[in-house]
């Protein structure tokens, strides 16, 4: 897919985020179940038991889906919830399916503080939604930079989670414009054919 001739961010993310929303219902149930294919294949024979996911919104494409195979029984799925301590960052706490989630202030559901939450680092895989990608592993978000500064936080850290960025195939771009604190992924997993663009990893791993 050809770059959009726009250098701005806010203006790119305007155009993206009205491409995945333009998608029809079948469109995303098609895409979801290629998303889940090529997620389980991705990811390899290791087990998960630990994975940050998110609930779509504003179009994004679902994890969900994905993550009710077989591959994943017995896999803990965690949701992001704004951090009252450190502003402007995330913390993951357990999600149990079908418990009732609280609304944040942008809307989003969250769990209930009750629910326990487990260190980001010490998460196995961290699914993170993108506005667009391109592959370098350099991701576009909805500019908020609440990733971006939860994942700059794992370079103090003994260890951190696989990062996988997830989108529509239509979301990628030739180049995304960057910015200093831009944090880039391990990998990118989309309903593609070819299922995702594999990226260097930024650390090693244990």
């Amino acid at each position: 897919m050809n770059q959009p001739q726009l250098t701005d961010r806010k203006q790119l993310r305007r155009e993206l985020r009205a491409r995945r929303r333009a998608l029809g219902a079948g469109e995303r149930r098609l895409a979801e179940r290629r998303f889940a294919r090529n997620l389980r294949r991705e990811l390899g024979p290791r087990r998960a038991r630990h994975v940050a996911v998110y609930h779509a919104a504003d179009g994004e494409l679902s994890p969900l889906p994905g993550l009710a195979q077989r591959r994943f029984q017995g896999t803990r799925l965690y949701l992001p919830v704004l951090d009252p301590v450190y502003r402007g960052r995330l913390r993951f706490h357990l999600w149990r399916r079908g418990k009732r989630l609280r609304a944040n202030r942008f809307g989003i559901g969250e769990p209930r503080r009750l629910e326990r939450a487990r260190a980001d680092w010490a998460l196995d895989v961290l699914l993170i939604p993108l506005v667009g990608f391109d592959d370098r592993g350099h991701r576009l978000g909805m500019g908020g930079g609440f990733y971006d500064r939860t994942l700059a936080n794992f370079a103090r850290r003994p260890r951190r989670p696989r990062l996988v960025g997830v989108a529509f195939e239509c979301q990628r771009l030739s180049r995304v414009p960057e910015a200093p604190w831009d944090q880039p992924l391990d990998l990118i997993v989309t309903d593609g054919r070819n299922g995702f663009s594999q990226l260097i990893s930024v650390t090693d791993r244990p």
